[in-house]
């Protein structure tokens, strides 16, 4: 990766010498390389961004119009409510947010029922990044395909992990970010778009083309993306996408969802440990979020990590509608999350750790 900047580390599209020219290039491989990972058609409809709470505002604001209204639901991460909070709480829209069931689960029917003649766009979190569980993208895809509306699609949690065809699910777009089940470095995301969802500029600036022009230019990518891309990001996410599909994406769940079950198993056993949406792990990537019994989260994760060596995530998870739903708001919970390097090991540390903590 650092071989590969320290030989093209040059703006792409600002010049017209050779490693100006050579870094444009490698940059519309890995859009291509982006793209038909998601089953996507057009490698200039991959925009790169800082992350996906950067491609999801500018998708949402940028598809946004005064009066317009959006369905969404109570899974989603801040990197979506906040936006659309913000745009309500300035007049520009309204918005309904679908309900989850005591599974984890949004049903398509509630999408259906809330879908406004102003519905601009339905934006729905692929899996929760609280309790794991994979939503109804297709079911939800014909929906919106048949109202005429576009599904835009956060899949944070799931690219790297669960496969992902925007043509066949009826995705209208993406927001992705490298640094989770991608193995790409933090700092680079970005938005995979079909034809026929055009997003307005909200950031305007440089781009090497039309400069003449004191507008921002209109043609993919570099309508939203002003400015020099990261392109050590790029290269980064570049080389574990091409690691992920050696793995294979469905090997991969496989096998962190086989250290999953043992956990849930593990922890089913112990008392005063609640696990949450976990019951029937079908259709649920790698994540185990629960408490234990008397135990405040922010301490139960202290002690995993100062007595054990194991990292884990208490809180509300930037989903505090989730932890509002299954009733562990304010405190939140402890979220274990499995990735490809993860191993039988793991979990046993794991189980003898909460064991342990359980009998004291």
């Amino acid at each position: 990766m650092f071989g590969t900047y320290s030989r093209m580390g040059v703006s792409p599209g600002r010049a017209s010498h050779d490693l100006a020219v050579q870094c444009e290039q490698y940059l519309h491989g890995v859009r291509s390389q982006v793209g038909n990972f998601f089953g996507s058609e057009d490698p200039d409809r991959v925009v790169f961004a800082y992350n996906s709470t950067d491609a999801l505002n500018t998708i949402i604001q940028g598809l946004a119009e005064p009066g317009s209204h959006v369905v969404s639901t109570r899974l989603e991460h801040n990197s979506v409510l906040r936006p659309l909070y913000h745009l309500r709480e300035q007049g520009v829209i309204e918005f309904d947010l679908v309900r989850f069931d005591s599974k984890g689960f949004i049903d398509p029917q509630d999408v259906a029922d809330r879908i406004r003649s102003s519905t601009k766009f339905v934006i729905l979190n692929h899996v929760s990044n609280v309790l794991g569980t994979i939503q109804p993208v297709a079911e939800v895809g014909r929906i919106c395909r048949d109202k005429g509306v576009p599904l835009v699609l956060d899949v944070s949690q799931s690219a790297g992990v669960v496969p992902i065809d925007m043509q066949a699910m009826n995705v209208q777009a993406v927001a992705f970010t490298g640094h989770k089940s991608l193995l790409g470095p933090t700092g680079i995301g970005g938005l995979v778009l079909r034809d026929g969802v055009d997003v307005r500029p909200v950031r305007f600036g440089g781009s090497g083309a039309d400069s003449l022009s004191t507008s921002q230019p209109l043609e993919y990518p570099y309508r939203l993306e002003p400015g020099t891309p990261n392109i050590l990001g790029i290269i980064g996410l570049s080389a574990g996408m091409r690691y992920v599909e050696r793995q294979g994406v469905r090997n991969i769940h496989e096998r962190e969802m086989s250290l999953v079950r043992a956990l849930r198993d593990g922890l089913a056993s112990l008392t005063g440990v609640k696990m949450y949406c976990a019951e029937n792990l079908d259709n649920h990537t790698g994540v185990i979020t629960c408490n234990v019994e008397g135990l405040d989260p922010g301490d139960f994760a202290a002690i995993l990590d100062g007595d054990f060596d194991i990292a884990t995530r208490s809180g509300l998870h930037c989903a505090p509608l989730v932890h509002e739903d299954i009733g562990t708001s304010p405190r939140g919970a402890v979220r274990f999350s499995f990735g490809p390097f993860n191993s039988a090991e793991d979990v046993s540390a794991v189980l003898s750790a909460v064991g342990a903590i359980v009998n004291r």
